[in-house]
């Protein structure tokens, strides 16, 4: 516990070296063809499989699980090149690679978003090593090459990312050009340098720690920072879990009560903070007991269904982690959308649990690569 504080009190001391981006909290794609008309049949035909992302067997295959989650909203703006060519990225602390669309895309995903152009940026090399990313409902294929990266005013030199050749058709809805992973490189494709990972051995950031604070309303406020905690985004004390994994940023939770009672992860499970991925998602039995706790009314499309009047008598669902309790009210956990309310805790295919969006929002979620833990504080 001392060796603990004396991190918070060093990251605290050094919170003005820290450098923040900020991330715009979007339309959802979701939403874009809620609008359209089109969400019944899009959802029919790119079903969303949230543990296609966490695949048991990912470190023995040369490609990045990922998948088609439309209520991902949270963005941030980065450059390439140079001169620096601009990009929408969800910042992902569930994969570990930067890969961005390309010119030579010849996917219709492609055709709405921002290319990469090598032939403009003076400092970029081609390699001739190639990256295949696998989805639950298609794959992203393209090739790797190395320019200047800019995230937040910092300049990554000779990092290393992916330019898409051809992408799934999903990916023409969804609110961000590419990706850009912040989990270990154990996990990267094609064995490519995480940029954050590249940030740390450059000396770019003065702690190798990364810290997000999502927004509950609004689209602006959420930022992410680079290289440290900044206390004006959280209340209260940091609690500092181990990773039980340095692949994902996976941590072991000990259960999950309602009103003190046991309704899931009954002698403990693994779980994943996971900024790219919208909800909380866990086992089917867990959440199916989760969400009949809750008192949903029936599902569809594997979507529990919430009648929104009855939000402001739900029970809080509280996840004890390493001897903390960390609780997310009601209002936190119910997605509220222009045609209803829907839980925002999901049926998974693995024993996974991922603490996505629906957490991070009600907790400031700290990334720390020097002593590997993860730090949680009431946010703001």
């Amino acid at each position: 516990m001392m060796k603990w504080a004396v991190v918070l009190c060093a990251l605290v001391a050094l919170s003005e070296c820290m450098q923040k981006i900020p991330l715009i909290k979007g339309k959802s794609a979701r939403q874009a063809l809620e609008e359209k008309g089109l969400w019944e049949e899009y959802r029919k035909r790119h079903p969303y499989n949230p543990s296609a992302k966490f695949n048991p067997d990912f470190a023995t295959v040369a490609n990045e699980p990922m998948t088609n989650d439309a209520d991902l909203v949270y963005t941030g703006i980065i450059s390439i090149g140079n001169p620096p060519q601009s990009f929408k990225v969800q910042f992902d602390t569930g994969s570990a690679n930067l890969w961005v669309p390309s010119v030579y895309c010849s996917s219709a995903a492609c055709g709405n978003h921002d290319r990469f152009n090598p032939a403009r940026s003076s400092t970029f090399r081609y390699t001739s090593q190639t990256l295949s990313i696998s989805y639950g409902t298609g794959s992203m294929t393209g090739f790797l090459g190395y320019d200047t990266v800019t995230v937040a005013g910092i300049a990554i030199r000779n990092q290393i990312f992916g330019l898409s050749q051809t992408e799934a058709d999903f990916e023409y809805y969804m609110p961000y050009d590419g990706i850009l992973g912040m989990a270990f490189p154990s996990i990267s494709a094609s064995g490519a340098t995480p940029v954050f990972d590249n940030m740390m051995k450059q000396g770019l950031v003065s702690q190798d720690v990364f810290s997000f604070y999502l927004s509950r309303n609004g689209q602006t406020g959420s930022v992410l920072t680079l290289g440290g905690v900044d206390p004006s985004y959280y209340t209260g004390q940091i609690y500092w879990i181990p990773l039980s994994s340095k692949t994902y940023w996976q941590i072991t939770m000990e259960k999950v009560t309602i009103n003190g009672n046991l309704v899931a992860c009954a002698g403990g499970c693994q779980a994943i903070v996971d900024s790219g991925t919208s909800l909380v998602i866990g086992p089917s039995s867990d959440i199916n007991n989760i969400n009949a706790w809750v008192g949903t009314s029936g599902s569809q499309n594997g979507e529990a269904i919430v009648n929104c009047n009855n939000i402001g008598s739900m029970p809080a669902v509280t996840f004890t982690i390493n001897g903390h309790d960390f609780t997310l009210p009601s209002s936190a956990y119910v997605m509220q959308r222009g045609n209803g309310c829907t839980s925002g805790f999901y049926s998974g295919n693995n024993q996974l649990w991922i603490l996505g969006d629906v957490f991070m929002r009600e907790y400031y979620s700290i990334f720390n690569r020097a002593y590997n833990m993860v730090g949680l504080a009431r946010a703001v």
